[in-house]
């Protein structure tokens, strides 16, 4: 359980970290003014995506972590065949860092200069989005080549997986053959599945870069998408180590 268990480590501790930096144990009702209210009101309401997010990955966090269980478990047995990993797992890894590098430094272009890059601020007391400032030229070209090379590394990868499932199944390797191949397009399925959820997300960022939304908006799903897609990182190379038989579980193998 010792690979299980460093999993939920990580996961925890990056949830926990990410969540702190959301304000979200602030208590504005403490503070004086009505304006220092809302604006701590505004914050509560714009972090509620981000709490949902980080339950839908403990969610999914404890589910992998059942199936990499399983996994180490079925590996002591004697009819385990280990499953020899197509050398382009390795390229479909680079591509899927690509992607979660692509999204953070999307982000990074977001939050440069904050006020001067997307929508600035409306005048005080008025409504009218005709005063609103676009954002840079060279700034929107940046953001938009990113979530572009995200959006298309992603694609690649999940390409690859597919190219690696008919290699596999061409070699012999098939889904019913042994415990190890099962599991083995078992996880990266659904490890695929939950890519191509992503890119509903990203496409939707992709268009909001398009279309004339306020500097929050847009930033808030960068970072939504960018955390997501940072985690299925985390959690392919898990997954990774796990396939490759580096994983192995001492706890396990003293009880055998």
């Amino acid at each position: 359980m010792t690979t299980v268990l460093v999993f939920l480590l990580i996961v925890s501790s990056v949830s926990i970290w990410w969540l702190s930096k959301q304000r979200l144990t602030s208590k504005p009702w403490l503070q004086s003014g009505l304006e220092i209210f809302d604006g701590h009101a505004d914050q509560i309401r714009s972090s509620k995506p981000k709490v949902g997010l980080i339950v839908f990955l403990g969610i999914i966090g404890m589910f992998f972590s059942l199936l990499i269980s399983g996994n180490l478990m079925r590996q002591e047995v004697t009819d385990w065949r280990q499953v020899p990993l197509p050398n382009i797992l390795w390229i479909n890894t680079e591509l899927l860092i690509i992607s979660s590098l692509c999204l953070h430094f999307a982000l990074v272009a977001a939050r440069k200069n904050d006020a001067s890059l997307f929508l600035k601020k409306l005048p005080q007391g008025g409504s009218d989005l005709s005063n609103i400032e676009m954002i840079k030229p060279s700034v929107k070209r940046a953001v938009k080549n990113r979530l572009r090379l995200a959006t298309f590394t992603s694609i690649a990868f999940l390409a690859g997986q597919m190219i690696a499932w008919k290699e596999l199944s061409n070699s012999g390797f098939q889904l019913t053959g042994n415990p190890a191949n099962s599991f083995f397009y078992l996880l990266t399925g659904i490890h695929g599945l939950h890519i191509l959820g992503g890119l509903v997300a990203l496409g939707r960022t992709m268009l909001g870069s398009w279309l004339q939304i306020t500097q929050e908006k847009l930033m808030a799903r960068i970072e939504l998408c960018a955390f997501y897609w940072h985690f299925l990182l985390v959690v392919w190379l898990v997954l990774l180590v796990v396939m490759l038989g580096w994983a192995h579980d001492p706890f396990i193998s003293s009880h055998h």
